[in-house]
């Protein structure tokens, strides 16, 4: 995993750059040797747009959206893609997928992992506890019809 992980490394560095062919070549050797790599497979389409091969870009893309149907950057990704080639209507439902999957996730601050989000819970302080007050305060505003109706009476 660690050869993989140093490869999708120096990839995404190439990508970083501008170096959109030393980027893809490395996404591709990733992909011939675990075909189900979410990041790869992301970040190759990604690179395919950059590099203009929009179709490809989209082909990538829809593998990437089988891989997780819910998750808000590939849909994102698909809009940015179909927006290129001109065609409104899938951009715009994979606009409204993007928007979809955001509410979908959990939110925290800081992280959207999930695993995070049980372990910050936790980790919260509790609500300190209060004690409420024997009696309220005379409230001034309030008139009652006879001053021996203090409280229960009807205002007037």
């Amino acid at each position: 995993m660690d050869n993989l992980q140093d490869q999708f490394d120096e990839a995404t560095y190439a990508f970083s750059q501008g170096d959109y062919d030393a980027a893809a070549k490395g996404f591709e050797a990733i992909l011939l040797v675990d075909k189900n790599n979410f990041d790869a497979r992301m970040s190759y389409s990604m690179t395919l747009c950059r590099l203009g091969e929009i179709e490809r870009a989209i082909e990538e893309g829809h593998k990437v959206e089988k891989m997780r149907p819910d998750d808000q950057m590939v849909h994102t990704n698909l809009s940015l893609f179909y927006v290129k080639v001109g065609n409104k209507e899938a951009a715009e439902h994979h606009g409204l997928q993007s928007k979809i999957a955001s509410w979908k996730q959990p939110v925290t601050e800081g992280s959207s992992d999930v695993s995070d989000q049980s372990e910050l819970q936790m980790t919260k302080p509790k609500a300190e506890s209060f004690k409420l007050p024997g009696k309220f305060p005379d409230m001034p505003w309030r008139k009652s019809r006879n001053k021996d109706e203090t409280d229960g009476g009807e205002d007037g």
